[in-house]
């Protein structure tokens, strides 16, 4: 029997997760008291269900503390289980609970971010002792989906390093929670060709503009063989996430383009990545 148990910090996408699981075909249970776990393994065998995902996190309140216990009385009943951990940045989880205006369970009447700070404290142990770790800081929906695909159904190798690709325009600021930062306005700029100005890296048009020039060509080899050896040297020392920033003036057309090529080679490589483009929809009047 596959025993998936879903945890993490509050807001960092547990519904969703459960929610993609359960359409996969996994019997989904949320906010099921740790106490419960062993007892639920046993009639889940008795039942014939295969598949397993319990969704465990801080709102069982002190019954949480008993989650090691029944961990190890699950693994001595012979149940072999997967800890998948759900993790995001204070900065997006704080973003989520304004957007949404619900309270964090451990804050009570004080502010969002002693609630976090608590939880983080409470969850060390069990991340610590997690199967995978997923950071959803900047995932999309969709691209969790993704990642929970080859990772949980497909049963693909991961190390727990999600590589995360962000577009962006330096005249609107770098990225809070880059670890690595491009600067690419050295190449030619589609803004100025008129066919092209009102695109996005995402049009092939502008991608050819950017990526045929000689002075692209030669920055993009350099730049993906300098990514590929640094990713397993961050993986060894034990990094769950790499936000890799490229930026061009407007974050519209070279940064775009030169993200979606380095997220492309990433993933013929093997390594987990997901590519956002921050700035394409603003609307802005020089590029």
């Amino acid at each position: 029997m596959q025993f998936l148990i879903v945890t993490g910090m509050s807001g960092a996408g547990k519904s969703t997760v459960l929610k993609f699981l359960e359409d996969a075909g996994f019997f989904c249970v949320d906010n099921l008291p740790p106490l419960l776990i062993s007892k639920f393994a046993e009639v889940a065998s008795h039942s014939k269900i295969m598949q397993v995902a319990l969704g465990i996190d801080v709102r069982g309140g002190n019954l949480f503390n008993d989650l090691f216990a029944e961990l190890d009385a699950l693994s001595a009943d012979g149940f072999e289980y997967t800890i998948l951990f759900l993790d995001a940045t204070d900065e997006a989880l704080i973003k989520r609970y304004k957007e949404t205006r619900h309270n964090h369970p451990l804050a009570l009447n004080e502010r969002v971010t002693t609630g976090i700070e608590r939880e983080r404290v409470l969850l060390s142990n069990v991340k610590a002792r997690a199967s995978f770790i997923v950071d959803t800081s900047n995932i999309l929906p969709r691209q969790l989906k993704e990642t929970l695909n080859e990772i949980i159904i497909k049963k693909k190798e991961f190390n727990s390093l999600i590589i995360t690709i962000v577009s962006f325009g330096f005249k609107y600021g770098i990225p809070d929670d880059s670890d690595l930062v491009f600067d690419v306005r050295f190449i030619p700029n589609p803004f100025y060709v008129a066919e092209l100005k009102e695109l996005t890296g995402m049009d092939a048009q502008v991608r050819e503009y950017v990526l045929e020039h000689e002075t692209t060509k030669t920055f993009l080899k350099k730049w993906l063989d300098l990514i590929t050896f640094l990713i397993p040297h961050y993986a060894e020392e034990g990094k769950n996430q790499l936000v890799i920033s490229v930026g061009c003036t407007g974050g519209k057309h070279r940064s775009v383009a030169l993200a979606e090529a380095l997220y492309r080679d990433m993933t013929d490589k093997g390594f987990t990545a997901v590519v956002s483009h921050r700035d394409t929809d603003r609307d802005s009047k020089q590029i």
